[in-house]
């Protein structure tokens, strides 16, 4: 049912989750809202003189009003680059809401392409640029939307930090950049559970493996506790902690 671009059993999977936890009208606006878009067919490429907004984008916005979390659900997919990570509220790593799923369902039905995903991160809010993030592995196979990632890497939003930790950061940071993501989610809290392919990525990884010792040790040193999540890790690099 994702539509617009390549099949993506994940974002199927990520459509059931969301109709688990959102209400009756927030499923039909989005079932029609869908449609809309894949009647009129992928992004083109862009031109010289302006465009007209195309449907999805007065869709994108409206989804936070839309599609809302109505009522917990039992255990099912999850949204897209979530997978092993709490649905909790407080987790800051948690799937978003119901609104960020159609957000990324929307965008992968438009065929949204890179230059338009960078505008919309730009000019978006903190909930609609973690749905470009979420979406990018879903809409961009090649690094070219990488400095959405480093960008939100620099900040010091939690959640977006968690989502562009997904499997296109896993695929395209380079290990120095991979490496210091991982110590921000340490330093800032975030569950290392948000960070995609941790474990392949971490595996034998012996720079990564010093960074970690060196910030226990300087915790010990501090008197502060060392995080269970830094002895994780640690343990992924396969040094004991």
């Amino acid at each position: 049912m994702t539509g617009g671009g390549r099949e993506d059993p994940l974002l199927d999977e990520a459509y059931r989750w969301l109709c688990r936890r959102t209400d009756a009208a927030g499923r039909d606006w989005l079932d029609e809202a869908l449609a809309e878009v894949r009647r009129a067919g992928p992004e083109p490429a862009a031109t010289d003189g302006p465009a007209p907004l195309p449907a999805w984008e007065a869709h994108f916005a409206a989804a936070g009003r839309r599609c809302r979390r109505t009522k917990p659900e039992a255990v099912g997919p999850q949204a897209p680059g979530d997978s092993d990570i709490p649905d909790t509220p407080d987790n800051a790593g948690a799937p978003d809401d119901p609104a960020t799923v159609a957000r990324v369902l929307l965008l992968h039905a438009a065929g949204v392409r890179t230059g338009t995903l960078t505008r919309l991160y730009t000019r978006g809010t903190g909930a609609e640029r973690r749905a470009v993030l979420r979406a990018l592995p879903h809409l961009t196979a090649g690094p070219e939307a990488l400095h959405l990632v480093t960008d939100a890497l620099r900040t010091n939003d939690t959640r977006l930090i968690a989502a562009a930790l997904g499997p296109y950061a896993a695929t395209h940071l380079d290990p120095p950049a991979w490496r210091q993501a991982v110590l921000k989610c340490l330093f800032t809290g975030i569950p290392v559970a948000a960070i995609s392919a941790l474990s392949r990525r971490a595996a034998g990884d012996r720079e990564l493996a010093r960074m970690l010792a060196d910030y226990a040790a300087e915790r010990t040193a501090a008197g502060r506790d060392v995080p269970t999540d830094l002895c994780h890790v640690l343990t992924l690099t396969g040094k004991e902690s």
